[in-house]
């Protein structure tokens, strides 16, 4: 038998199918939004059904990322690298957390087996022929690949048998432990915190919560998947893969290296000039990313010897390029804007508005913070090159024209949210294949197909998970309890800004962006409004208390992300953040109490 042959060439031969199939679905995406806006600019026509396939791709997109993202162990968790166990104790831990795991997945596959068996006599047709079930598929297929991939990433045939031990758990569980379904609820989420700090993946944690939670509630647990469906083929949604992919063709084609020879150029001849520059393009990439570590991770390796070399100091860079992985998320087009727009049913167009403000105060505080460094360092300035800023200038045109693309698109009124999206896709993919020539079609464009896909996965499945916790609490009329709890009790509006203030840095602490605006945002808006706070102010009052949940312990995704791109402990990480984290609590508190910073622009009411 061939090495390529029996088992192991089966499986190669998946894993490069689902490659495949992950990969030109998301191609799709990008390109039916731009023939169907040029179809209709120049012949008055479209393509029929073009936004169900649209929204339905992005469905199999998500749920096709997860299993690649299960596949290659890159879903979101907590990091168990702050302490080092002993071998068969870390063998243990990781055992207990895959069969949690597993047991969860398995639940959320049964689920949405139900889901989907409920809509076979369903008459509804995506472009007039494919039923609806068939799209909706992907997510008992999904789920059920995950757990058995749980199993399968287990170490020795052992592990895996004790791994396989949460399939049947699951199935024991919900048909014959129904009758005591009100007493295990507070073991079971004992045991899913127990799980996360393990290493067991956000989904999970939050996907067993719902499911435990509305079991014992008696609710159907099919009421996840029918959330989470409904969540991912929202209208605005399929905004956020189209901007990953944009994030990722940049970072893979050389835009990083023309954007800091640019902006080194411009800025490198004042104080801290190389700081301000860092601070910049960080916050540009991020806008695309969504501060998922990628700007940190295509960022980091060259700027860090650049500031290094140019006389800063080992502990203020570091903390600079952790910090600044996230700072540029209030820019447009921010994918944390457009999920609270969704979420919150606020416009975005008003969000990229507000955001412009605080965005720029953040900027210029972490550079701020940066010529102080600079002056107290003595760091060299070198003279400024008007030849070298042209010639940077020129060679970054095509990628300093992106946010413009974006912007015109939007409010010109020639697109909608999801054209200029794809647009943006298309254009970056443009620039850096054919104009720049950073980047092969064949070659290079499937492998960043299949990485934004994944990082896609490893989000759209705590969205989809979290909007369960989140429907349990809507029928619980938790936030209305939570609201006429907090009026009862707090009857000034700057004391519940502060309140507000200090659960949301809790809450970043805890859950990832993402998650946090799935199952928070319905929690808070009620009680906000009760005390007349803005919805738009609300938003970007949310989103810089997360930013900073960025940098801060127990999660502090920047900070795993920045320990393992800088090869640095995780505890002189978070001493390198710090003082860039007191200083964005400043700009927080500022953003709070003076709602004109966000409302002047935006044009809201307070």
């Amino acid at each position: 038998m061939t090495a390529r042959g029996g088992i192991p060439g089966a499986m190669a031969w998946g894993r490069r199918g689902e490659n495949i199939l992950m990969a030109a679905a998301l191609l799709a995406m990008a390109v039916l939004p731009v023939l169907e806006m040029v179809l209709r600019t120049l012949w008055n026509t479209g393509i029929p059904g073009s936004s169900g396939y649209v929204q339905h791709l992005t469905l199999w997109v998500g749920f096709l990322g997860a299993m690649v993202a299960t596949r290659d162990g890159q879903h979101l968790s907590l990091s168990t690298g702050m302490v080092s166990l002993p071998p068969l104790v870390d063998r243990l831990t990781d055992i207990v957390a895959a069969a949690i795991s597993t047991a969860v997945a398995a639940g959320l596959a049964w689920a949405s087996f139900r889901f989907v068996q409920a809509e076979f006599e369903s008459p509804v047709r995506i472009g007039g022929w494919l039923p609806l079930w068939a799209a909706e598929a992907i997510l008992p297929v999904s789920f059920a690949v995950i757990a058995v991939r749980f199993v399968a990433r287990a170490g020795t045939w052992t592990d895996r048998a004790c791994v396989g031990l949460g399939i049947p758990a699951a199935a024991g569980i919900g048909f014959f432990l129904e009758p005591f379904a009100g007493e295990i609820v507070l073991p079971a989420l004992v045991g899913l915190v127990a799980a996360a700090f393990l290493g067991a993946p956000i989904f999970v944690v939050l996907g067993g919560a719902a499911l435990v939670l509305l079991f014992a509630e008696g609710v159907p647990v099919a009421a996840i998947p029918v959330e989470a469906y409904r969540m991912i083929v929202s209208p605005t949604i399929p905004t956020i893969p189209l901007f990953t992919l944009t994030g990722y063709l940049l970072a893979e084609g050389g835009a990083s290296r023309r954007l800091v020879r640019l902006f080194r150029a411009l800025f490198g001849w004042l104080p801290g000039g190389l700081a301000i520059a860092t601070a910049v393009v960080c916050a540009f990439f991020t806008t695309f990313t969504g501060a998922s570590g990628v700007t940190i991770l295509a960022l980091g390796g060259l700027l860090l010897p650049v500031l290094l070399a140019n006389g800063y100091p080992r502990r203020f860079s570091l903390g600079l390029l952790t910090a600044t992985g996230s700072i540029g998320l209030l820019f447009p087009p921010s994918l944390a804007i457009i999920l609270f727009g969704v979420v919150a049913h606020v416009p975005i167009p008003a969000l990229f508005k507000a955001g412009v403000v605080p965005g720029l105060l953040m900027v210029g505080a972490v550079a701020g913070f940066g010529i102080y460094t600079a002056l107290r360092a003595r760091v060299p300035r070198p003279p400024f090159d008007a030849r070298e800023a042209a010639a940077a200038l020129w060679q970054a045109k095509w990628e300093i024209l992106l946010p413009g693309v974006v912007l015109f698109s939007i409010f010109g009124g020639f697109a909608t949210l999801i054209e200029a999206a794809a647009i943006t896709a298309l254009y970056a993919l443009v620039v850096e294949v054919v104009i720049h020539r950073e980047l092969r079609l064949t070659q290079d464009l499937p492998r960043i197909l299949v990485k934004s896909a994944t990082l896609i996965g490893s989000v759209f499945v705590i969205l989809g998970v979290a909007m369960g916790v989140t429907n349990y609490l809507v029928d619980a009329q938790i936030p209305m309890k939570a609201a006429a709890w907090v009026t009862a009790h707090v009857e000034s509006r700057l004391l519940f800004l502060l309140m507000l203030n200090l659960f949301l840095l809790v809450v970043g602490c805890l859950m990832d962006i993402f998650s946090a605006i799935v199952v928070v945002v319905p929690l808070i808006l009620p009680m906000a409004l009760a005390f007349g706070v803005d919805p738009v102010h609300l938003g970007i009052i949310f989103l810089v208390n997360l930013e900073l949940g960025y940098l801060t312990p127990p999660v502090g995704m920047n900070v795993f992300f920045a320990s393992r791109r800088f090869d640095q402990p995780l505890v002189r990480m978070y001493r390198c953040a710090l003082p860039f984290l007191l200083i964005l609590v400043i700009v927080l508190l500022l953003v709070t109490y003076i709602p004109v910073l966000t409302l002047g622009v935006s044009g809201s009411g307070s």
